[in-house]
């Protein structure tokens, strides 16, 4: 029996795990559920705890270049304190909150090349086993879906997504990295701008979206980029003209007005002095002229199979953490992973 518990501390004939996610996709701040499937191994076992961590791959910019990583944004403690016994079945059902800014993964059932991961870890008698790992899917809040469409209605088009390790200044941004989705111009936007980056930064009371426009330079000036940000709510959805909104939004972010211009000193205060709802927002603007400070991520199929090619970080509250998250090198390598682990 002792020997038999020694063989599965080192992983021998120890319990296994295999997660199964609810089917669908889930939304930003919305349930996550499922079940965490365990078997009972060559001897029974104390299981002291199941954590479930949500997990994302980030970019980061390093000061050799650019590199890629594991992130781990939240951790959820979903059971434990039972013994699991020798060969034994046992289904723990969970229901977690996804936090409000987890990023949208796919839109009408289109995948952006953003990659998410529901990690199970099972703590065994004072050992950790990672367990199993499983691709999250997350569509969109139908705030963002309307902002989103009515870019389309614009003629803007969908270039890639990526997700950036990082702080957007003068927000309440809660996780250590923030999603960019890149949209191509539309036609009557061409000759202004390269291309426009949206981010979305959701709370349960509403929204930050945050545009930026790669300006294009005229016959005497550089190209530079050009920041602008606006609140709105969760409700009245469907009664919101939404393609004029985003086109009024683009045209004060293109034609630099001065009443966002003056007294703007972007991630610094705050831009939101009053009540910010649909068709409202003093948008908060910024220009930055082109230094090579500014980076933009691979397309969508590049950063689904990118592998094990970047750095690997473990970061837990936006703090760099000791632990290195072992799975980088082969963390989702193409977008159609099947939903089992590698229990």
């Amino acid at each position: 029996m002792v020997f038999k518990r020694l063989l599965g501390s080192l992983g021998v004939g120890g319990p296994t795990v295999d997660t199964v996610l609810t089917a669908g996709a889930a939304v930003p701040g919305g349930p996550l559920s499922g079940q965490v499937q365990l078997k009972g191994g060559s001897s029974d076992f104390d299981i002291e705890h199941i954590t479930l961590e949500l997990v994302a791959r980030v970019e980061a910019e390093l000061e050799e270049g650019e590199g890629e990583g594991v992130v781990v944004f939240d951790r959820f403690t979903v059971g434990g304190g039972f013994r699991l016994a020798e060969g034994e079945q046992r289904s723990v059902p969970f229901s977690i909150a996804l936090p409000w800014e987890t990023p949208v993964t796919e839109l009408y059932g289109q995948g952006l090349g953003i990659v998410l991961g529901v990690r199970t870890e099972l703590s065994v008698a004072g050992a950790k086993d990672k367990g199993d790992l499983d691709q999250l899917i997350v569509g969109p809040l139908p705030v963002q879906e309307a902002i989103l469409e009515a870019f389309g209605q614009l003629g803007f088009g969908f270039k890639s997504a990526d997700l950036e390790y990082g702080r957007i200044g003068g927000t309440n941004q809660q996780l250590p990295f923030y999603q960019e989705i890149e949209l191509t111009p539309a036609p009557q936007y061409a000759h202004t701008v390269n291309e426009i980056e949206v981010t979305f930064l959701a709370t349960p009371g509403g929204m930050d979206v945050v545009l930026e426009a790669d300006k294009r330079g005229g016959l005497f000036s550089g190209g530079h980029d050009a920041l602008t940000r606006f609140t709105v709510s969760h409700d009245g959805v469907h009664h919101q003209d939404w393609r004029a909104l985003v086109d009024d939004w683009l045209r004060q972010l293109t034609e630099h007005r001065s009443a966002y211009a003056a007294g703007s000193s972007y991630g610094h205060g705050d831009p939101y002095a009053g009540n910010h709802s649909h068709g409202q927002g003093h948008g908060h603007y910024e220009e930055r002229h082109h230094d090579g400070g500014h980076r933009s991520g691979p397309g969508m199929g590049t950063a689904v199979a990118a592998g094990a090619a970047g750095l690997a970080v473990g970061v837990v509250g936006g703090m760099v953490a000791a632990e290195v998250v072992d799975e980088v090198g082969d963390f989702f390598e193409g977008d159609d992973e099947d939903e089992g682990g590698d229990d």
